[in-house]
C-alpha cells in the first residue's frame, strides 16, 4: 500500500463513524477557534501600540526630567542644601523643580549624547480663530511635531511662527477641509508675569490626526513661536529668573549606549525614558493576556487530544478482524501504524482549519462592526483589533496536526501490535 493509499484510507475511515468523528473535531475546532482569534487580537492591538509608539519620537531621543525623588523633595531623607536656581525654577511652575541650565550641561556632557534639546512650559489663555471667536488652549511640545501624522499639510518650521492643529479644531475654526485650513492664521493669548495680555499671529501649516494616546491631539508651535511666547509669558517679572525646564530631549545616535545614559543620568538625580520605555509596559501586559487566553485554548486542544485517543482506541477495537486481515495479506505493521496516525492527523486538520477559518472570520467582523463607522470603538484613530499573521496561523494548524499525531500514537500502536491469527479470531 503506498503512502496516497494509506492517506486515502485513513479519509475513508474518518468517515465511518460520522457522530463520533463530527464531535472531536468539533472539540478541536474550539481550540483552533480560540487560538485563533486570541492570536489575532495580540496581533492587532500590538500593531495598533506599534502605530502609537511611532508617534511618540524617534528611537534615538530620551526624553530627559527631573526623577520623582529630586522633584518632589518628600521622598529625600534628612536636610538637603539649599539651591537658589532650582529653588527659583521650582517655584515658577507649582512646586514641580524643572530642569535648569546646569541639568541641560551636565546631559550634554554625558559620553553618546549628540545633542539636547530642552523644552520650555507656555501656558496660553486662548486660540483665536479668524472670525473672532477663541477657544481654550493647551499646546503640545515643539519636538513632537515630526513624529505627528499629518492629514493635510506638514510639521511647521521651526525658524517661523507656524503651529499645527488637531483634525477636530479644523471646522470649528471656520474652516471646509483640512487642506482649507492649511494657510490660514491664528491668534494666540497670553499674559506675561504682572498680567499684560498680548496675542501672536501663527500660521496653520499642517491639520494632526489626533491618536488614542493624545498625540496629535493639540495645537502645536514651532520652536522660534514657541520660545517667543515663553519670553513673554516670563517677561515683567521684578527679578530675573533662572530658565526652566519641563524636560529636555536628548538624541543618542547609537541606541545601544541608551541605556548607559538612562544610568549616568540617574546618577545626576534625572531619569530618562526611551520611546520604548514607554510604551513597553503596555505592550507586555497585552502580551500577557494573549498568552493567558491561549493557555485556555491549549487547555482545549488537550481536551480534545484524548477524544481522539478515544475515537481512534474505539475504532481498532471494532476493526480488530480487519487489521487481522490486512495483516495476513502482508501489511507491515508500520503502516498499519501509518495508517490510523494518518487518521488522527486527518481528525487535526479538520478541526484546525475550521477552527482557523471560523476565528479570522469571527474576528475580522468583530473588528469591522466595532471599527468601523459608527462602531463602539470607532473614535480611536488607527485602531484594528484584529490582525491576520499568515505565518502564525500556519502555526496554529500544524501544532495541531501535531498534538493530534501524538493523541493517535497511542491507538496506532495498539493496532500494529496485533498478532494477525487472534485479530481474525476475534469476535
Amino acid at each position: 500500500m503506498k503512502s496516497t493509499d494509506i492517506v486515502a484510507t485513513a479519509a475513508g475511515n474518518t468517515l465511518r463513524s460520522k457522530a463520533r468523528t463530527l464531535l472531536t473535531v468539533v472539540a478541536i475546532f474550539i481550540g483552533a477557534f480560540t487560538l485563533t482569534l486570541t492570536s489575532g487580537l495580540g496581533v492587532g492591538i500590538n500593531k495598533y501600540i506599534d502605530t502609537l509608539l511611532q508617534g511618540f519620537g524617534s528611537e534615538d531621543q530620551i526624553y530627559v526630567m527631573k526623577t520623582a525623588d529630586q522633584a518632589s523633595g518628600t521622598s529625600q531623607e534628612g536636610p538637603q542644601e539649599y539651591d537658589p536656581e532650582a529653588a527659583q525654577a521650582s517655584s515658577m511652575f507649582g512646586g514641580s523643580e524643572m530642569l535648569t541650565e546646569k541639568d541641560i550641561e551636565k546631559v550634554e556632557g554625558i559620553d553618546g549624547v549628540e545633542s539636547v534639546e530642552p523644552v520650555v512650559f507656555v501656558q496660553p489663555s486662548f486660540l483665536e480663530a479668524e472670525d473672532g471667536s477663541q477657544y481654550q488652549l493647551t499646546m503640545g511640545f515643539p519636538t513632537d511635531v515630526e513624529a505627528y501624522s499629518y492629514m493635510a499639510g506638514e510639521a511647521p518650521a521651526s525658524d517661523a511662527d507656524e503651529i499645527t492643529i488637531p483634525q477636530s479644531w479644523v471646522e470649528p475654526l471656520g474652516y471646509d477641509s483640512d487642506d482649507d485650513a492649511v494657510g490660514g492664521t491664528v491668534q494666540i493669548g497670553l499674559s506675561n508675569a504682572v498680567g499684560e495680555e498680548k496675542t501672536f499671529e501663527a500660521e496653520i501649516t499642517g491639520v494632526t490626526e489626533e491618536l488614542a494616546s493624545g498625540q496629535g491631539g493639540s495645537p502645536t508651535p514651532s520652536d522660534q513661536l514657541n520660545q517667543k511666547l515663553y519670553d513673554y509669558q516670563t517677561s515683567g517679572m521684578v527679578e530675573e529668573q533662572p530658565e526652566g525646564y519641563i524636560q529636555a530631549v536628548a538624541s543618542v545616535p547609537d541606541t545601544e549606549q541608551q541605556g548607559a545614559v538612562k544610568s549616568a543620568l540617574m546618577d545626576e538625580n534625572m531619569i530618562g525614558m526611551t520611546v520604548e520605555d514607554q510604551i513597553g509596559a503596555l505592550k507586555g501586559i497585552i502580551n500577557a493576556v494573549t498568552w493567558v487566553l491561549n493557555g485556555f485554548a491549549l487547555i482545549a486542544l488537550l481536551a480534545a487530544s484524548f477524544g481522539i485517543v478515544n475515537t481512534l482506541l474505539m475504532s481498532v477495537q471494532e476493526r480488530t478482524r480487519e487489521i487481522g486481515l490486512m495483516k495476513a495479506m502482508g501489511m507491515s505493521g508500520g503502516k498499519i501504524f501509518g495508517l490510523f496516525s494518518a487518521e488522527a492527523v486527518l481528525i487535526g486538520v479538520f478541526g484546525s482549519v475550521a477552527g482557523v477559518i471560523g476565528g479570522v472570520a469571527v474576528g475580522s467582523i468583530a473588528n469591522a462592526v466595532l471599527t468601523g463607522e459608527g462602531g463602539a470603538l470607532a473614535e480611536v484613530s488607527g485602531l484594528s483589533l484584529y490582525a491576520i499573521a499568515p505565518l502564525q496561523l500556519l502555526v496554529i494548524v500544524l501544532v495541531i496536526m501535531l498534538i493530534a499525531f501524538l493523541a493517535g500514537t497511542l491507538p496506532a500502536a495498539r493496532a500494529a501490535k496485533k498478532d494477525p491469527i487472534e485479530a481474525l479470531r476475534y469476535e
